[in-house]
């Protein structure tokens, strides 16, 4: 699977574009499309069966946000959103890719809308643990995105520091001359992760009211574009923390079968040292087996904050790591 910058654009793309080419293209070639099958984009590497999944239920996962009674939610970001009047969920997003992209929500005005102008609103996530691209936090992430926007986007507004429902979010915006559709995106970080939330629409004065109505949203107090990690109620997440002199016993997971894929994971470390919770980004039913065994002989020096004993969240991959890791990240992956 390849990145593609800015990450936005290539969801947001999906997310609007492909929707109207199904409902115009598809109903008059129906049989045709059925009966053609789609080429692989030359470099692409598709490995079927890799999936999302958790030692537990009871614990949230990134995945895990959903939209009800016009609500949006997500335990494990601590955010939750009350959608626009008449606005609604548009369809579940895709798997978390193995780089650990997710996208938590895709809304749209419902077919009652009575608005003449419609638009969108994409929710979506970056963990900051396995990203491939040169960021260490959400601000550095955005500062790549603008740098690397494609000469058919025009700026509209440089990135800048804004306060959005009492917590500091980086916004962002841009559009396209030649489709007359404008992009307002903002970002901040929540346990390592860029959340992104990004308005789209040809109507400026319809993004600028969705702007304003973010600030109903419900954030944890841990919330900044360059920090964001965590604490208080949840744990602290610390890159590289399953490295080094904080591992007392590591044990690798054997596994049965020869493949050729990532396998991001998340885990929790309790007070004690021990893996508390796992959570597989992308991964086979054997791999997760084999590493939920090898985890449970882990041991760490458990990790103290002001003399407080806090639970900690890091990440670790497994198998073959896809791509170089960014700057500032090495020595998370294990073979």
């Amino acid at each position: 699977m390849r990145a593609c910058l800015p990450c936005s654009l290539l969801v947001l793309t999906c997310s609007i574009a492909a929707p109207a080419r199904s409902q115009s293209a598809g109903a008059q070639n129906s049989s045709t499309t059925a009966r053609t099958p789609a080429a692989v984009p030359s470099g692409v590497v598709l490995v079927k069966g890799a999936r999302p999944g958790a030692s537990d239920s009871a614990t949230p996962v990134p995945e895990g946000g959903t939209v009800v009674d016009g609500v949006f939610s997500d335990p494990y970001f601590g955010m939750s959103y009350a959608l626009p009047a008449q606005w609604v969920e548009n369809f579940k997003g895709p798997p978390p890719s193995d780089s650990g992209r997710y996208v938590l929500a895709q809304l749209k005005p419902a077919d009652r809308f009575q608005g003449a102008v419609r638009g969108s609103i994409l929710i979506t996530a970056q963990d900051m643990f396995f990203t491939p691209l040169p960021a260490a936090n959400a601000a550095e992430l955005v500062s790549y995105s603008r740098e690397h926007l494609p000469s058919y986007y025009k700026v509209e507004t440089p990135p800048a520091l804004v306060t959005v429902a009492g917590r500091s979010f980086i916004r962002f915006a841009y559009w396209s001359p030649a489709a007359q559709m404008h992009w307002y995106v903002l970002t901040t970080q929540i346990r390592c992760h860029a959340v992104e939330i990004v308005l789209t629409s040809r109507d400026t004065k319809l993004l600028k009211s969705l702007l304003a109505d973010l600030n109903k949203m419900k954030l944890p107090a841990e919330v900044s574009p360059t920090a964001g990690e965590g604490g208080g109620d949840m744990p602290v997440c610390i890159a590289d923390y399953a490295q080094g002199d904080n591992v007392i016993t590591r044990v690798e997971p054997v596994f049965t079968a020869h493949r050729f894929n990532p396998v991001p994971v998340r885990i929790i470390i309790d007070k004690d040292g021990r893996v508390k919770h796992i959570h597989w980004i992308s991964v086979f039913p054997d791999q997760e087996k084999a590493i939920t065994s090898a985890l449970g002989e882990w041991r760490f020096v458990p990790y103290r904050r002001n003399g407080r004993l806090l639970e900690v969240e890091t990440g670790l991959m497994f198998g073959l790591a896809p791509r170089p890791a960014a700057p500032g990240t090495a020595g998370r992956t294990t073979q």
